[in-house]
């Protein structure tokens, strides 16, 4: 019999705890590549709390338990896991660390998979518990695991071949460039085990992870150039054969452990961020020296070649031209009333679709109205569904995967009335223009070489802050080329809370985010972003050095019914009318009769 609410599974839980001898456990959304989204058979947090968002651990003991998130989910896990189970706790301000210090007694012995967590968090927890009495104990097998009946099995999908004209690159080169790193550190082998350094270094993707195109493997790259890939049998195509060649050495998923076992006596690579506490265990067992060092694929995915720029380019037209059918939409319908988060998110798939070149969405569409739009990473199901009301914000944060390119896109949309008389509040206008000029300022911003995200972050944040208003994620994460929509290292955001990537120089070739916004819990929230790629900018009479700034890729109309124009500057002005009739140009040709006509209507100039 099925356990159908989270009170029983808590309950299951403990018992099979008590059963293994222990007397906690940890339970974080995680699979064993340290993925941002995972399987369905990896999602133990959402099926034992319900929690639905993409980061988060729970602490469990035997009398009480704890869920950890960070300022992105405030507001929905008070929505989505009950009180009466968990103590709900903030991160960086908490830590499961210091909870369990708090709460576990001394002598507890808590729980951990070691294909859940990195070896770098292990350790830490580790010495911190141990400094309190408590033992922290790796798990041969997952407790949740025991008592989740349902699980699903993970995806038996085939890997696909992603075309070396749209990587721009073949993964021959690629795998050259690792050797010659892995030569230079004195290195003979490292383990890949990110899912999308993988898809990137084989030129493969895969169908394994909602929204990420990539396929669950792992690789041993050799410093002579060849690789081992591990997955399982079935996801072997002859296609996928004979693309990887002879240099590449196609073995089953299941060996990839014993694997390690025969690494022993070399120098192996091993990224800290993304080798799980079980590889580097194996490692040492194995009597390899395990040596920290960031991923090799990290930084070159980041830089896009002129191929993946180019695809980007056209992946942003294409889905430009499918958000402002859905704007065109959503002006007819919505004010009209009967439409909700679910049917607007239905419309803006079906609209993406219509291309035929549609593999995914990058992500869950947030379609978020009223209230719900104050939660910055909302999930619409069909017990949060709310209606579009007229006289009303509404936010939709979406994105689609193309063969050429990943797309994110956050509009943030007035809702008018079915008479015309509806307005939104002079507030709602201030801070909407407001996130509007932070998103102008970052746009703009010309950067010496060597600037990180960090230190651009405030540019975004700085008319908010003249408001004493301020939002709880970063401005800008970087984006895959039909790979993860988040991908690192760079990012901007805050420097501190020791958040990766903040201290990341940016590069010409990178692509990011730009996406301040503004959040009044229970009433609205507004986000506005587009994608930007980092380029080499000429400044005449500069000092020497080279300087960057960003090409907006990202092209659909942001709601003038929302902007305060009196608060724009006479060259903020200049970007919105540059923007909208380059926006204008490029989608215009793709659409026809009203929607054009919306679109003509919505790219007209702003008058000062």
């Amino acid at each position: 019999m099925l356990m159908q609410t989270h009170e029983a599974r808590l309950d299951a839980l403990r018992r099979e705890l008590a059963g293994q001898g222990l007397d906690g456990f940890i339970v974080p959304i995680a699979d064993e590549h340290m993925s941002e989204y995972v399987g369905a058979y990896a999602q133990r947090l959402h099926w034992l709390t319900g929690f639905g968002g993409s980061a988060g651990t729970a602490v469990v003991l035997g009398d009480k338990a704890a869920i950890f998130v960070d300022g992105r989910y405030t507001i929905q896990v008070r929505e989505q896991v009950d009180a009466r189970l968990y103590e709900y706790r903030s991160v960086p301000r908490d830590s499961v660390a210091g909870w369990l210090v708090q709460n576990a007694a001394q002598g507890a012995r808590i729980g951990f998979d070691p294909w859940l967590h990195t070896a770098q968090w292990a350790e830490a927890t580790r010495r911190v518990l141990a400094d309190a009495g408590i033992e922290l104990v790796p798990v041969a097998a997952n407790p949740v695991d025991a008592v989740w009946e349902d699980r699903p099995a993970p995806s038996t999908a085939p890997a696909i071949v992603q075309d070396d004209a749209l990587a721009g690159r073949s993964s021959a080169e690629k795998r050259a460039e690792i050797a010659e790193w892995l030569r230079a550190r004195k290195l003979d082998t490292a383990v890949i085990s990110a899912l999308d350094s993988i898809a990137w270094l084989l030129n493969i993707r895969g169908r394994d992870v909602e929204h990420t195109p990539v396929a669950l493997s792992y690789v041993i790259a050799h410093a002579d150039g060849t690789a081992d890939l591990f997955i399982a049998p079935e996801k072997v195509t002859p296609e996928l054969s004979r693309h990887l060649g002879h240099a590449v050495t196609i073995r089953p998923r299941t060996e990839f452990e014993p694997a390690l076992a025969g690494l022993a006596g070399r120098r192996v690579a091993l990224d800290p961020s993304f080798g799980v506490a079980a590889i580097a265990q194996a490692l040492e067992a194995a009597g390899a020296q395990a040596v920290a060092e960031r991923d090799p694929t990290i930084l070159a995915k980041a830089i896009k070649n002129p191929a993946e720029q180019s695809g980007h380019r056209a992946a942003q037209a294409r889905d430009g031209a499918a958000v402002a059918r859905f704007l065109h939409w959503l002006s007819v319908a919505a004010p009209q009333g009967g439409e909700s988060e679910l049917s607007a998110a239905a419309r803006l798939h079906a609209l993406r679709a219509e291309s035929g070149l549609l593999e995914d969405l990058s992500f869950d569409t947030i379609s978020a109205a009223g209230p719900h739009a104050a939660i910055p990473h909302y999930r619409v199901d069909e017990e949060s569904n709310l209606p579009i009301a007229p006289g009303s914000i509404y936010l939709v944060d979406s994105g689609g995967q193309y063969r050429d390119g990943t797309t994110d896109i956050t509009r943030t949309v007035w809702i008018g009335s079915a008479d015309g008389s509806a307005r939104p509040s002079a507030e709602q206008k201030d801070r909407f223009t407001r996130v509007l000029k932070g998103h102008i300022a970052l746009a703009t911003q010309t950067f010496p070489e060597g600037t990180s995200g960090g230190q651009l972050d405030s540019l975004a944040r700085q008319f908010l802050w003249a408001a004493g208003c301020d939002y709880a994620h970063g401005t800008g994460h970087g984006v895959g080329s039909f790979l993860a929509v988040h991908e690192g290292p760079q990012r901007i955001a805050k420097p501190a809370g020791g958040q990766a990537g903040t201290g990341q120089a940016l590069l010409p070739g990178m692509i990011l985010s730009n996406e301040p916004g503004y959040y009044k819990p229970g009433e609205y929230g507004i986000r506005i972003e587009n994608l930007v790629l980092v380029e080499p900018r000429e400044i005449a009479g500069a000092d020497e050095g080279g300087w960057l700034g960003f090409e907006t890729l990202t092209l659909a109309p942001i709601d003038a019914a929302l902007v305060d124009v009196a608060l724009l500057s006479p060259a903020e002005i200049a970007w919105w009318n540059a923007y909208h009739a380059r926006g204008l140009e490029v989608i215009g040709p793709q659409l026809t009769g009203e929607a054009l006509a919306w679109l003509e209507q919505a790219c007209a100039p702003l008058q000062a």
